[in-house]
């Protein structure tokens, strides 16, 4: 008889001789080949038994959208609020432009205007909606999730806090503001997504050590709060918030400077590292 093939769990997607691929994430991360994969990411994929090489690695998917919730760890609630705020009932979400996806390995842009320095990391669980998502108890909401990876929140704080009327978006929407990686983790390989450690270190200095049971409001909670009379679409990233650790909340602030290597990692999911340098010419 014979034994069924394991069912696919890691995706990635990348470049290969100027074409993009789907493929499995190699047991091996040292492999720099990858079985490509076929078939569309949310309807299913199989093995195609070629391999292909791995010149670069991108976002394992372009998001339909990207959402995200702030202050959604209590320690760094503390942290960031110092108090001065109740805490919220509901979770605060914000957007991040489409135009701020950024890949594994690659660089993350200084903004070159003013008070660009205030360059600062937020490790962040992501989930991707796998299936049209409206009005989900969060009883059964972790059925509507495709996957998850791990993203970096980059942020220029001063342009969060002052880019008018007390909106996030400008200061979190610069060009290459939100890596993602190294790989998509499909949901069925996460069992629990409030159990899992998440790390930043930058230039190999732990900064943020913490774990998603830390969370505020959960993945469930989440999706129930966001699909509550609004339609989630196949493709939406989700950002889940960042735990206590962040360059703001440090005594001075510990702002990312040009040749910083950052890496954001979540168990299970992998590690996703990016590094800072001023943008091309």
């Amino acid at each position: 008889m014979t034994t069924p093939a394991a069912p696919i769990s890691r995706v990635i997607r990348f470049l290969s001789e100027g074409q993009v691929y789907l493929g499995e994430e190699p047991a091996n991360k040292s492999d720099r080949e990858a079985e490509v994969l076929e078939g569309d990411i949310h309807q299913g994929l199989t093995r195609t038994g070629t391999t292909r090489p791995v010149e670069r690695n991108l976002a394992p998917l372009i998001p339909r959208e990207i959402l995200c919730i702030g202050l959604n760890y209590m320690k760094h609630f503390e942290e960031a609020t110092k108090g001065q705020i109740p805490l919220p009932d509901k979770p605060t979400v914000f957007m991040k432009s489409l135009s701020s996806l950024n890949d594994p390995e690659s660089p993350v842009w200084m903004p070159q205007l003013e008070h660009g320095q205030s360059l600062d990391y937020e490790v962040e669980l992501a989930f991707v909606i796998g299936k049209i998502c409206k009005n989900v108890k969060k009883e059964d909401a972790l059925k509507y999730v495709l996957g998850y990876m791990v993203s970096n929140d980059v942020t220029s704080r001063h342009w969060q806090k002052n880019a008018g009327a007390g909106q996030w978006v400008k200061g979190k929407s610069f060009d290459t503001f939100s890596p993602m990686g190294p790989s998509l983790v499909m949901a069925s390989a996460i069992p629990d997504p409030q159990a899992l450690k998440v790390t930043t270190r930058v230039n190999g200095e732990t900064r943020q050590d913490s774990n998603t049971k830390d969370m505020i409001f959960t993945v469930a909670e989440i999706i129930e709060w966001l699909s509550t009379d609004m339609t989630l679409h196949p493709g939406t990233v989700v950002m889940t918030g960042t735990p206590e650790g962040v360059a703001m909340g440090m005594d001075p602030p510990k702002w990312l400077q040009v040749g910083d290597v950052v890496e954001c990692e979540v168990e299970s999911l992998g590690t996703l590292r990016n590094f800072v340098t001023t943008p091309p010419l």
